[in-house]
Order: structure tokens, then C-alpha cells, then sequence
């Protein structure tokens, strides 16, 4: 497994996606910097709100790209047949190919943090608002929430290219699941709330709702940005709960992945 991760490693470093998705980062986190002057009065709080969308975006995005390069182009260029000839089990693959993943988005997401801190200072270098935003501890564990999102949507699309015989669908299904598991929380509580008593509404959305929340997590949750941003902490259960959430369902994830992959015939 060690070499899967140091040659996935390598090559999510040297491939163009990855130079690219992180130029786009870097464009997101200047748009944060130019977005503080459309604040007089919380200049820095704009800007870290929005640098951390699009932090969030770009980690996804490479994320995918990754799980793409690394195991959906080579099971579709036939390459994979040089991996498997190692005499090592095919979750060795599945399991080093999400461990170099994980580690280059770690990699990403403290590039992209440390320039997002930097374009939030500068953007305000001569200016004091009124409730400063926490860019301590809570930024960084904001960002982490944000890395551990991205970590879940890798391994449903590390599972997706385990089955599937075309490059793109890993991409496609992983930003559909990360769009749909973003907006979960939303709509479950926009039809708790009593849908501003559209009755028809909830009784025709709500069961399907139901049904989705069994099998899409709420990613939602992972988002704890109300903390730097305003001072809000997240309670220390309903953070831990979140956390666990995540890392079963990665876990649920890449077990279904192996298990495909390991009953996959390539020919």
C-alpha cells in the first residue's frame, strides 16, 4: 500500500488538475480579498465567509480530480493491470490511492488557508471592525470541517470509480452527492420548520426527504464557519457527532469500494 500512496502522491502533485484547481483556489481566495471592500463596516467577515466557499469548492474539486486521475483514467487506459501485477491485495490499491487523496488535500487545504489569512489581513490592513472574526484556532478548525467534507466526498467517488468503466462518473457522481449533501440540512429543516406552511409541500417532499437523509449524510454540518465568522462555537457534542458521521460514512464508502474492486474483471 505504501508505494500506491507515494506514487498517487507524485503523480496528484505533477498532474495538470491539480495545477489548475489550485490556481482557481487561489483566484477564489482573491476574490475573498477584493470582496472586503464591498463591506464598510465587516470587510473581514465577508471576506473570510466567501474565502471559505470557495475553499470548500476548490478542495472538492481537486478531490475528485484526484480520485479520477488516480484510479478512474487508469482502470480506463488499462495502466491499472501494472498495479495489480504488485503482489499486494486490491484494497491496497483502493486504501493508498484514497491515502494519497487525502494527503495532498491536507496538502491543499493549508496552502489555500495559509493565502485566505493572508488576503483577510490584508484586505483590512488599516481597518478595525466592530466584532473581529476569530483567525486563530477556530479558522483552523473551520478549515478542517471543510477538508474532512472534502475527505467524505473523495471516498463516495473512490467508490464510484471502483465500478465504473467511464473516467468522468466519478467526477460527475461526486459533485452531485457533495451539492446534494451540502444542501440537505437546508431543506431538512426548511420542511421541519413547516415549509412557511406550504402543506402540500411537506406532504409531497417530505417522505423523499426522509428516504434521502438514510443514505446521503449531512455535510452540512461539517461547516462551522458561524465560528470564526461570529463568535458562535458549535457545542462540543454536536461537533464530535458530526466528525463521527463523517468518518463512518467514509468508512462505509471505501468498504463498498473494495469490495467492488475486489470482484471487478478487467479485460
Amino acid at each position: 500500500m505504501y508505494s500506491f500512496v507515494l506514487s498517487g502522491l507524485s503523480a496528484g502533485v505533477r498532474g495538470r488538475s491539480f495545477q489548475a484547481v489550485l490556481l482557481l483556489g487561489m483566484m477564489l481566495v482573491g476574490v475573498a480579498y477584493l470582496s472586503a471592500g464591498f463591506s464598510p463596516r465587516h470587510p473581514r467577515t465577508v471576506a473570510l465567509d466567501i474565502g471559505f466557499s470557495g475553499i470548500r469548492f476548490t478542495l472538492v474539486l481537486l478531490n475528485l480530480f484526484w480520485v479520477q486521475e488516480l484510479v478512474a483514467k487508469e482502470i480506463e487506459r488499462k495502466t491499472i493491470f501494472h498495479s495489480l501485477a504488485y503482489p499486494v491485495s486490491r484494497s491496497s490499491f483502493v486504501l493508498g490511492r484514497y491515502l494519497a487523496v487525502a494527503l495532498l488535500g491536507i496538502l491543499a487545504s493549508a496552502v489555500l488557508g495559509l493565502s485566505l489569512l493572508g488576503a483577510v489581513a490584508a484586505a483590512t490592513a488599516n481597518f478595525s471592525q466592530e466584532f473581529a472574526v476569530d483567525l486563530d484556532m477556530a479558522f483552523w478548525v473551520t478549515l478542517s470541517g471543510l477538508l474532512l467534507d472534502a475527505a467524505v466526498v473523495a471516498a463516495v467517488g473512490m467508490a464510484v470509480s471502483t465500478a465504473s468503466t467511464v473516467a468522468v462518473m466519478p467526477l460527475a457522481m461526486g459533485m452531485a452527492f457533495a451539492i446534494g449533501g451540502k444542501a440537505l440540512g437546508a431543506t431538512t429543516d426548511y420542511l421541519a420548520g413547516g415549509a412557511d406552511g406550504d402543506v402540500e409541500l411537506m406532504a409531497r417532499y417530505g417522505p423523499l426527504i426522509g428516504f434521502v437523509r438514510l443514505i446521503v449524510p449531512d455535510l452540512s454540518r461539517l461547516d462551522w464557519r458561524n465560528w470564526p465568522l461570529y463568535g458562535l462555537r458549535p457545542e462540543s457534542t454536536d461537533l464530535g457527532l458530526a466528525v463521527l458521521m463523517a468518518v463512518a460514512y467514509i468508512a462505509i464508502a471505501l468498504s463498498i469500494g473494495v469490495l467492488v474492486f475486489a470482484r471487478r474483471e478487467f479485460s
